[in-house]
């Protein structure tokens, strides 16, 4: 006679990811797809991004809220340190130091990410950029942790394609820049995964392969506090 087996079934909660700063959730996409369970936090309504998301000022949300997830991501506004908006003689607020000073007060383990121009602000950053992961584009992101994570630097492929100039067509054989008023929506959709995003969204993303690696790592070094909590 078979015996009654005694079934228990343990419901493992996914791990939590705040993306602070989201816009339109490139970053998000790919911390989604690594295995987070994604809230993207905004000043300005988002209409188009595709997971949980609450409007309001990403430094007072984070620290109101930040040590209730297991994991921080934050892209502090960029335009500060962008190249083309110190020509346009245009001013932005300098976020960096606030947005760590905030990340630093969860007790979380973080990943803030900036541009090239941001470099100087960032302590001991890594570089990802596209051909790392199979994406067509050269764009370089720069992302610092703290809290306990550590991210290594993934070796960096010679830049061996020829890149279409800075808002022309991009002719076959050549990598799209997709910034500013590029031209090829569509085109730069298919480049870095993220066909609900529009132009404005685009420019300024990053490519979805980036955080997918990061979210990697993150959840390696979580894995003893989630395994323990589980």
């Amino acid at each position: 006679m078979t015996q009654p087996t005694d079934v228990r079934r343990v419901c493992v909660r996914p791990p939590t990811l705040l993306d602070l700063f989201c816009c339109q959730g490139g970053g998000a996409k790919g911390y989604a797809d690594a295995g987070f369970d994604v809230t993207g936090v905004d000043i300005a309504p988002q209409p188009r991004y595709p997971f949980h998301f609450v409007q309001a000022d990403a430094i007072a949300f984070v620290l109101e809220h930040g040590a209730a997830f297991d994991f921080i991501h934050a892209s502090p506004p960029c335009q500060f340190d962008s190249d083309c908006q110190r020509l346009q003689g245009n001013e932005h607020p300098d976020l960096i130091a606030p947005t760590r000073a905030a990340l630093e007060s969860t007790g979380r383990p973080w990943v803030m990410e900036n541009v090239r121009g941001a470099v100087p602000k960032l302590h001991d950053p890594v570089m990802l950029c596209g051909p790392m992961f199979g994406v067509e584009t050269y764009r370089h992101r720069y992302f610092e942790t703290g809290g306990g994570l550590t991210l290594h630097q993934v070796a960096h492929p010679a830049h061996l394609m020829p890149q279409a100039k800075m808002g022309r067509p991009v002719p076959p054989g050549h990598y799209g820049q997709f910034v500013g008023n590029f031209s090829g929506v569509d085109l730069a959709r298919r480049v870095m995964s993220v066909p609900w995003m529009n132009r404005d969204g685009i420019r300024e993303c990053i490519p979805p392969a980036y955080t997918r690696n990061v979210g990697r790592a993150a959840l390696a070094a979580l894995a003893p506090v989630l395994e323990a909590v589980a």
